[in-house]
């Protein structure tokens, strides 16, 4: 009778716990107390799983709908002088509008020749110099790779001991910067920082560097987040099926 009983509770029910103990004659609280520590587990193991998938869901959502919002605000504050109905959305509309035609305006070799000369004349303004130009590198680090500008995924071995961390090429010429001889047969090298904004960049000896077929993107998020990767255990998926 006992093994039928135990048999229909199932392998990982509480109540087989609470069964057993009974019968086993052992005290009513303390088989209760057990059971409410076995439960309370359980919901913790449930809320947390449930915290871990939810979470970065809605810090996405929470980031989409800000950058929506402040761009949508950029030019709605504008709109909503002019036009006598605003229509939500309408602002963030008209800047993917005008980004598209500067970018198609791109195309044209005459655009393109003046953009370039008017580029460099606000850089010899010391203040925009500072902001643009930065910022202006950190784009093309992102951009497709091309001929004047090859970013490359690569390893580089820090020490003896065969210790590999993940990097940028950002820069494989020096000659424009007249740094002597200390650049020689060496590559800039760009390593971001784990769970945080920046990085360093150091000059690497050629003989030290490993190229690595990997996507730009995607080593990025490596080296972000640590190379952690979120898999199933096996009790996860045990408790997913009872």
């Amino acid at each position: 009778m006992k093994v039928v009983i135990l048999e229909a509770l199932g392998k990982n029910s509480h109540f087989r716990t609470l069964f057993l103990f009974h019968s086993q004659n052992v005290s009513l609280d303390l088989a209760v107390l057990f059971f409410y520590n076995q439960l309370m587990t359980s919901l913790g193991k449930i809320f947390f799983r449930g915290l871990i998938t939810i979470l970065p869901i809605a810090i996405t959502i929470y980031i989409l709908y800000s950058a929506i919002v402040i761009l949508d605000g950029m030019l709605g504050v504008v709109l909503r002088q002019i036009l006598p109905t605003y229509i939500p959305g309408l602002g963030l509309a008209t800047i993917i509008f005008f980004t598209f035609l500067f970018g198609l305006m791109l195309n044209n070799l005459v655009i393109e020749k003046f953009l370039s000369f008017a580029e460099k004349k606000l850089l010899d303004v010391p203040l925009i110099r500072a902001v643009y130009s930065p910022l202006r590198d950190l784009m093309n680090l992102f951009s497709k790779k091309s001929e004047k500008n090859p970013q490359q995924v690569v390893f580089v071995q820090m020490s003896q001991l065969g210790h590999l961390q993940l990097g940028l090429i950002t820069r494989e010429s020096f000659e424009e910067l007249d740094l002597g001889d200390k650049t020689i047969d060496k590559v800039a090298v760009y390593f971001p920082f784990s769970y945080a904004l920046g990085g360093n960049t150091l000059l690497i000896p050629k003989s030290q560097v490993t190229h690595v077929n990997l996507p730009i993107e995607k080593a990025m998020s490596l080296a972000i987040t640590g190379w952690v990767k979120a898999e199933k255990t096996n009790e996860d998926s045990s408790n997913s099926q009872s």
